[in-house]
């Protein structure tokens, strides 16, 4: 890898560093050549502290080590990214990233639409809503729409229309991930069985 330590006067470079598993991005720091050679030899991130003009191993007084899993540098060669497991909260504040966000796997939409379900499952006096109703009826209820949403997107597989089979796998997603938060699991709760089998 060809890192262009020259760009800048003082010989540093800026090192983001993301979270190999959430891609969340924690932190800021600054390498020279030493901090990253160091980086590499002993697969913890280390930087050039600018603060107290010396190497500083994230961790070292705290424990919260950022382990090393991989670099990239950027077009220009004068950027990092570098993919980290954080051990601990990564900010010396004490919260997992220097922005005081939350370091939790993320799956986008799905996420938001996991938050919402969690909301209508705290308010099943919510006449209105459809998932509050499903709530209100039941596990085995909506036990019973995802094995009716299962064979609908089998059946919907068989034929030749796109639309339609994307459709039912959509609601047979959506009735899922109801039946998720009636039996207490999230989607990350899936997502490690499915890591831990890989």
């Amino acid at each position: 890898m060809k890192i262009d330590f020259t760009k800048n006067i003082d010989g540093l470079v800026p090192a983001i560093i993301q979270d190999a598993t959430t891609k969340n991005v924690l932190m800021l720091g600054y390498m020279n050549q030493e901090a990253f050679e160091v980086t590499q030899k002993t697969k913890k991130v280390t930087f050039y502290s600018r603060s107290k003009n010396r190497l500083w191993t994230k961790g070292e007084e705290s424990g919260n080590f950022l382990e090393l899993v991989s670099v990239k540098n950027d077009c220009d060669n004068d950027t990092l990214l570098v993919f980290v497991n954080p051990i601990g909260p990564t900010c010396h504040k004490g919260t997992d990233t220097c922005w005081g966000e939350s370091n939790k796997q993320e799956y986008g939409f799905l996420s938001q639409l996991e938050e919402i379900i969690i909301s209508r499952k705290n308010d099943v006096e919510n006449t209105d809503s459809y998932v509050s109703s499903l709530f209100k009826k039941g596990i085995n209820k909506i036990a019973q729409k995802v094995g009716e949403e299962a064979v609908e997107t089998v059946i919907e597989a068989k034929d030749s229309n796109d639309e339609l089979f994307l459709n039912e796998s959509a609601d047979l997603l959506f009735h899922y991930l109801i039946l998720l938060q009636a039996k207490g699991y999230r989607l990350e709760d899936i997502v490690k069985v499915l890591e831990s089998r890989h």
